[in-house]
């Protein structure tokens, strides 16, 4: 059975970049990308007319998981 910080790292992605991390650094690295991953979202949201808060607040949540499907969205303008 994967302990915690397993199952976080393999959700997050980040054991996909790099399986050697430790634990004692995955969380820190965690919050940052989650940081900016909140940051890419509400600028691709504004740029594409979507509401910026929520998206910044997915971005912040769930990280590059966000990001990929408002990518995927057409824009609202024309």
């Amino acid at each position: 059975m994967p302990d915690f910080t397993t199952i976080i790292g393999y959700l997050s992605g980040l054991y996909f970049i790099d399986p050697e991390l430790e634990a004692s650094s995955l969380i820190p690295t965690l919050i940052a990308i989650h940081f900016f991953d909140a940051i890419l979202c509400f600028l691709i949201a504004r740029h594409s007319a979507r509401n910026e808060r929520i998206w910044a607040l997915v971005g912040l949540t769930v990280g590059v998981w966000g990001v990929v499907p408002l990518l995927l969205l057409k824009g609202k303008r024309q």
